[in-house]
């Protein structure tokens, strides 16, 4: 909980600016965004084999990638708690915190590309259009 709270106040953009729409959301698909429409948009028994053996060897590299991060992040609590706060040691320990997300945010990207290269022009064009109708576009 601590971690959200405190990954919400970092993420917070500037006074009076609107968060950037996501550039991706129309050209990478999410696992769960595929596998709900897999029968729209045709998936093959190997298709769905595929995804599922991805799904597979990669949950447990994001279960220890989170590990990681919430331990570099109760670290970098326990410096911001003291009294007075060493600014090295906390910019340092937050470092670590940031390359911990990166690493998250880098498996993410290679599961969502795997998934992509795995789905058809066809597919992609159809999955496309599902999230348009979605947002209302």
């Amino acid at each position: 909980m601590r971690t959200a709270v405190w990954m919400a106040l970092l993420a917070v953009p500037l006074l009076g600016q609107q968060p950037p729409e996501d550039p991706m959301r129309d050209v990478m698909f999410p696992p769960e965004i595929v596998m709900h429409h897999q029968q729209a948009v045709g998936l093959s028994e190997e298709q769905r084999n595929y995804l599922k053996a991805e799904l597979r060897q990669a949950q447990p590299r994001f279960t220890e990638l989170q590990w990681t991060l919430q331990d570099e992040m109760d670290r970098l609590i326990s410096i911001l708690k003291r009294s007075k706060v060493d600014e090295k040691e906390a910019a340092a320990q937050l470092d670590k915190v940031l390359s911990a997300e990166r690493e998250i945010k880098r498996a993410q990207f290679t599961l969502l590309i795997h998934i992509k290269n795995n789905l058809t022009a066809a597919q992609q064009s159809q999955l496309r259009e599902i999230g348009e109708k979605a947002r209302g576009k």
